[in-house]
């Protein structure tokens, strides 16, 4: 299991514009990530990072941040088909990507909150989000 470490994470707006959005009435309940997994908390209604730690509620999916937010801003999160640019992949063409024990990262190996995986590298440097809801 590795922590894929982020190198100028960003969405790729061409297939944004495509992919499901998560958007509207939905607001940051901390600091998020650029291209950061996230999940709805059922207390507050409010979007935090995943986090794979444990099979809870923190480990659930709704889609991925195209950019970094502040606590209390509006929210727009992408779902299957987004693309990002993510980090420097090497020879990991078609390899899934899990939600990692590190909120809002990803990790290369399946963890005890994701064992499905939640987004595929699909270049040198790009993912792919393979995952509904």
């Amino acid at each position: 299991m590795a922590l894929v470490t982020q190198v100028s994470p960003s969405m790729d707006t061409n297939t944004g514009m495509f992919a499901p959005q998560l958007s509207g009435d939905f607001t940051a309940g901390e600091d998020l990530l650029a291209v950061a997994p996230c999940y709805l908390k059922t207390s507050d209604g409010l979007v935090y990072m995943s986090n794979g730690t444990a099979a809870d509620e923190a480990a659930e999916f709704v889609g991925f941040t195209p950019k970094s937010y502040k606590a209390g801003q509006s929210v727009t999160l992408f779902g299957i088909g987004a693309r990002f640019k993510y980090a420097a992949f090497s020879g990991q063409v078609g390899n899934k990507l899990f939600i990692a024990a590190t909120a809002g990262r990803l990790d290369t190996a399946a963890t005890t909150g994701d064992a499905v995986g939640v987004a595929q590298v699909i270049n040198a440097t790009d993912i792919r989000v393979i995952r509904n809801v």
